[in-house]
């Protein structure tokens, strides 16, 4: 927890306190617990489309919320010992290595030149093309990646404050402290950018930013929390979000899937579903697993489902990336899943290290890239 005078107390869950959570809210005893699901068998599969691993590079040991970070044709990555590396996403060349002095809490953040990340020492770290240019302390622990943008750098807290630094030479230009007294979960959240709007996940509410001043611009409620524990009552957002055109869809962390008109700052929709990881979507489509692996596409027009999978139902799916006729999915055996945006079919399956596929997989350019809790960067070209 964490406490600032003057500030009402803000509080925040661990996934170790949620699992403790929830073992003292369920009737049966938690010292053998239930026997976790089996995962689905994968089906045999014929490919329908083409793709190979183009590169594939082992970069060093990661964090279950290390994320990758692509600006361009630049994939950067902070590593749990504070290495920050920066790769070509063609190649898969290492372009330039540094060294945050700390180990990391929260993984980098790139406009392509800018790099930033956040040690647990909670000090902000931020380079130029690998060069250290400034470091600054913060008022709370932080497990978003930063975002870099407009030479501005963006953190995000589990207290979920924002504060925004000149990426030039650190100097702090604003706070911006959400009101009430929110539940949060320490796990990485939304902070992205929209137009000339920040967004900003605050509890259940995503809020809009002015990324110069600071100020409030709207609040949208997302989900509403409920029930009579703490672990019932947590609908905190987490990332990543999925945008098409003006509007923004998030998750809920165990609550609900909702799509926010970002230009009107208003809900566009909202649905109850359980799950934990972000959410895709493209002009047509939302994509998001649930706590049980099972996958939906809504229509991004009115929420209603598209088609459902159980396919992969307990294999530990990552978040899913949308890309052309394709949504991409990970799981905890290394494998990636390419499938068919319209019906959900699978469409082609590549194995990486064997290793869980963590995070999000992400696009530069025709590449699609993941990274495996392993440490390995895998590059794939799918045609």
């Amino acid at each position: 927890m964490t406490h600032r005078q003057g500030k009402p107390l803000r509080r925040w869950l661990t996934v170790q306190r949620i699992a403790a959570l929830a073992c003292s809210a369920v009737l049966l005893g938690c010292s053998s617990g239930p026997e976790k699901p089996k995962p689905t068998p994968l089906e045999e599969l014929a490919p329908k489309i083409a793709g190979k691993v183009v590169w594939n590079q082992r970069v060093g040991s990661v964090n279950p919320t290390t994320l990758l970070a692509v600006s361009g044709d630049v994939v950067t990555i902070g590593l749990k010992d504070g290495s920050v590396v920066a790769l070509e996403s063609e190649t898969g060349r290492e372009l330039w290595r540094a060294d945050a002095g700390a180990r990391l809490s929260a993984a980098a953040g790139s406009d392509g030149r800018f790099a930033a990340v956040v040690t647990e020492n909670n000090e902000v770290v931020t380079f130029d093309q690998g060069k250290q240019i400034w470091r600054a302390r913060l008022g709370s622990k932080v497990v978003t990646p930063p975002l870099v943008a407009g030479e501005r750098v963006f953190v995000q807290g589990v207290d979920r404050a924002a504060v925004a630094f000149d990426a030039l030479d650190g100097r702090k230009l604003w706070v911006q402290q959400p009101q009430g007294d929110p539940l949060t979960l320490a796990q990485p959240s939304v902070l992205m950018p929209f137009k000339d709007t920040l967004l900003s996940g605050q509890g259940a509410k995503l809020a809009g930013l002015d990324p110069l001043l600071g100020t409030v611009r709207f609040e949208v409620t997302v989900a509403s929390p409920r029930g009579t524990n703490e672990v019932e009552r947590l609908a905190d957002l987490v990332g990543p979000g999925g945008r098409a055109g003006d509007v923004v869809c998030v998750r809920a962390f165990q609550a609900a899937v909702g799509c926010v008109n970002a230009e009107r700052g208003s809900l566009v929709w909202s649905k109850t579903i359980g799950g934990f990881q972000g959410v895709a979507a493209d002009d047509q489509y939302v994509f998001a697993g649930d706590a049980s692996d099972r996958i939906t596409a809504w229509r991004m027009v009115n929420g209603d489902v598209a088609w459902s999978s159980e396919r992969f139902m307990h294999r530990g799916l990552s978040a899913p990336l949308s890309a052309g006729r394709t949504v991409v999915f990970g799981d905890a055996e290394g494998y990636v899943h390419f499938l068919s945006r319209e019906d959900g079919q699978p469409l082609l399956r590549i194995q990486t290290d064997g290793e869980p596929i963590i995070g999000a997989p992400v696009r530069s350019g025709s590449t699609i890239i993941v990274l495996t809790a392993g440490g390995s960067v895998f590059a794939f070209r799918p045609e």
